[in-house]
């Protein structure tokens, strides 16, 4: 696992496009993600050592300029968080799940960092704005109080600043619920 992530959110998509390739030539990092999100808008996610992270994304600012919606620089990301992004978690002994839905792709990525470093939770999923307005969310799981300290500790870190839309904890969810969240 790399050490750091970096996310650019652009309100163009070929301005999107271009800054994708500028990201990629300005240090040595590797694509995760660069696609289109709703609505209208590009995201970029890379990841690599810090020093070549931060050097990228600030290639991408640069290159976004006027375009730039918002761009994040994650240190020492959480392993589980990339895998919740690109594909799905199996869960076994589902005991609660947690939700948190955010204003922003990029904040449910940092809330995912969150909440798997502050307590014992492990990430189900991580979806990012497509067909969600703009909007992110992630479930995870745990023991009751293991996921109500995590989504406590995303609503400290980023509820203030409004970037948090709404939570829910449910205690031992549905068989059939847990189901349809594989």
């Amino acid at each position: 696992m790399k050490k750091a992530i970096g996310l650019v959110e652009i309100k163009s998509i070929p301005i999107g496009i271009e800054t994708a390739d500028e990201m990629l030539k300005a240090a040595n990092v590797e694509l995760i993600m660069a696609n289109p999100i709703c609505p209208g808008k590009y995201m970029i996610l890379i990841t690599g050592d810090v020093g070549a992270v931060k050097s990228s994304v600030e290639s991408g600012r640069k290159v976004a300029s006027i375009f730039l919606v918002e761009s994040h620089v994650i240190n020492n990301i959480h392993e589980d968080v990339l895998v919740s992004l690109t594909g799905f978690t199996e869960i076994d002994n589902v005991k609660s799940i947690g939700a948190i839905e955010t204003i922003s792709a990029l904040t449910a990525i940092k809330a995912g960092d969150i909440a798997v470093k502050s307590s014992n939770v492990k990430l189900i999923e991580i979806r990012i704005a497509k067909g969600l307005g703009g909007k992110g969310f992630l479930v995870l799981t745990g023991e009751v109080s293991a996921v109500k300290s995590a989504v406590k500790s995303c609503l400290n870190e980023l509820g203030e600043s409004g970037s948090i839309i709404s939570t829910s904890v449910v205690s031992s969810p549905h068989k059939s619920l847990i189901e349809k969240l594989r």
